[in-house]
């Protein structure tokens, strides 16, 4: 099985990051992921870029969702919603929307905040994104990271055990929708 893991955060020392490479650590050995590392070299949506010969880094975007078998997203949350460079990726994944790399998708979503609520905002906001797109979004558990910095080491080691159980469970639950 591959997943296609995104961190909607650019920062080196991104707790939605950590927590990406926590699900891979915790993922079944015949579990694959595949990293997107390339969320910065996006361009802004235009839809003019968006016709027979889009940027290199969209036809990589999408032809690695393309590719997966579910996607699986951390969020962290900007202003009570996404940052716009994961919803930036969203849309030029999306589109054409009747072939788009994301439809019917199986995507599970989870994401960490320095905050007392996480990402529980943000997380809202991307699953209504999906609503749209016609993925499959797997509902429950629900992995909202509240003050991440309590919960991975200073090497960026998940050391909370209940939040590796709920990483976990949304694996298993992702799984399920792929299957």
């Amino acid at each position: 099985m591959r997943i296609f893991a995104l961190s909607g955060s650019l920062r080196d020392g991104s707790f939605n990051t950590a927590l990406l490479r926590a699900a891979e650590e915790l993922a079944p050995a015949d579990v694959e992921f595949d990293h997107y590392e390339r969320l910065g070299d996006l361009p802004h949506y235009n839809q003019d870029l968006d016709g027979d010969d889009p940027p290199e880094s969209v036809i990589d975007l999408r032809a690695r969702i393309t590719a997966a078998d579910g996607v699986l997203i951390a969020t962290p949350e900007y202003n009570y919603s996404i940052p716009g460079v994961l919803k930036n990726a969203i849309d030029w994944a999306s589109r054409p929307a009747a072939s788009s790399s994301l439809l019917h998708k199986p995507v599970a979503i989870m994401g960490a905040a320095p905050t007392n609520f996480g990402s529980v905002r943000a997380q809202l906001a991307l699953r209504q994104c999906f609503v749209w797109i016609d993925s499959r979004v797997v509902v429950k558990p629900e992995v909202i990271v509240f003050r991440a910095q309590e919960r991975f080491d200073e090497n960026g080691h998940l050391v909370d055990e209940m939040t590796a159980e709920l990483v976990s469970g949304l694996l298993a639950a992702l799984r399920t929708l792929i299957e």
